[in-house]
């Protein structure tokens, strides 16, 4: 899933994604019932919605969720990661929840059913939002937990909530400050490096419809009616359907410039972007006193080569952190071992409740 060329994996992701789409409508390369295969994804994602899906209204934003499980059961809140959705987590779902976990999968600003504020916002608005639907849930404490952008969310809500987390899973994102390996790099380096990334780029393509933009997007080598691909359109404000509409200028990634700033002038990134490079989780998890667990994918072209100060924070609270390596895996641990996954954040919740019962 990883790319040598690569800073951030979800640019690398997407482009992929983006270029094959691309090439099958150029292509012709499309089912014939292509129309009633959207017409069924549709009908499957209303119904999904209707049994998982609802909002919760914050100060920021109508905030769109998923849920699954008893609200009995021990509550893990997950936190997706960039360009991603709440359906992240769906096909995790029904093991997580028979292992005891209430799962509830959120959308933060621009992506799903969750638009983007007209204010400016961070990380920590969207921590806001999290303590608002457990507020509204009457959920006291939770596993809060993330992939990616994600977990650096997580690490922004117990900064500002520590009370109301019970556990944390960081899926490499949230246990290290996000420029470190940026930071060790000369200006050369840093510059080539980001270069690389929008040499190939591609122009989103934006459709008429949302029909249109299925179409576009439809996977021929996955099949079936693909009913979430649906949760990843979203419409400009011009009401032209494409994927990611404002998210680009919302993170201050959409050029070269923004990109750099971010990593090196932050202050000059967007509100979203800069809170995102000044989270130090060496501050943040001095006085770390719920369980976490890290897991920490290893490849020979690593994006977040954090496996050093990884288990530098295991070592500081060795009682608390569960630091698990994953050999030859990419940015993603979740989509590229999802057995090891679920066994890992299922154990977790043993680890979690035993605490809990001695504090």
């Amino acid at each position: 899933m990883s790319s040598a060329n690569s800073v951030l994996y979800i640019f690398c992701l997407l482009f992929a994604v983006l270029n094959g789409y691309a090439q099958q409508v150029e292509n012709g390369n499309e089912p014939d019932n292509i129309r009633q295969l959207y017409e069924n994804a549709l009908a499957e994602y209303n119904e999904y919605e209707r049994i998982h899906g609802g909002f919760i209204k914050t100060k920021n934003v109508d905030l769109h969720y998923l849920e699954w499980g008893n609200p009995e059961d021990t509550p893990l809140i997950w936190v997706h990661g960039s360009f991603t959705n709440a359906y992240e987590l769906a096909d995790f779902a029904d093991t997580l929840v028979k292992n005891g976990y209430y799962i509830i999968a959120i959308d933060y600003y621009g992506h799903g059913k969750t638009t983007i504020p007209a204010k400016e916002v961070s990380l920590y608005h969207v921590a806001d939002d999290i303590n608002t639907l457990m507020t509204e849930k009457g959920i006291n404490k939770a596993i809060i937990g993330g992939w990616s952008r994600g977990g650096i969310i997580a690490t922004a809500f117990y900064d500002t909530y520590p009370n109301k987390a019970m556990g944390l899973i960081l899926e490499d994102g949230g246990s290290v400050s996000t420029n470190t390996h940026y930071h060790k790099m000369d200006d050369s380096q840093l510059t080539n490096r980001v270069k690389d990334i929008f040499k190939d780029r591609i122009e989103y393509p934006k459709l008429d419809s949302q029909f249109e933009a299925y179409r576009a997007f439809y996977d021929q080598s996955a099949g079936g009616n693909q009913f979430k691909l649906l949760a990843w359109l979203s419409q400009e404000p011009n009401g032209q359907w494409t994927i990611g509409s404002g998210v680009e200028e919302l993170f201050n990634m959409a050029n070269e410039k923004q990109f750099l700033n971010t990593i090196l002038r932050p202050t000059q990134s967007s509100l979203f972007g800069e809170s995102m490079a000044i989270i130090e989780p060496k501050i943040i998890y001095r006085n770390l006193n719920i369980p976490m667990l890290i897991l920490d994918p290893m490849s020979d072209n690593d994006i977040f080569p954090y496996e050093e100060e990884n288990k530098a924070l295991a070592k500081q609270h060795p009682a608390l952190i569960t630091h698990k390596i994953f050999q030859n895996t990419g940015h993603n641990v979740h989509y590229e071992r999802p057995n090891e996954f679920i066994k890992e954040v299922g154990l977790f919740l043993s680890v979690v409740k035993d605490f809990w019962s001695k504090n």
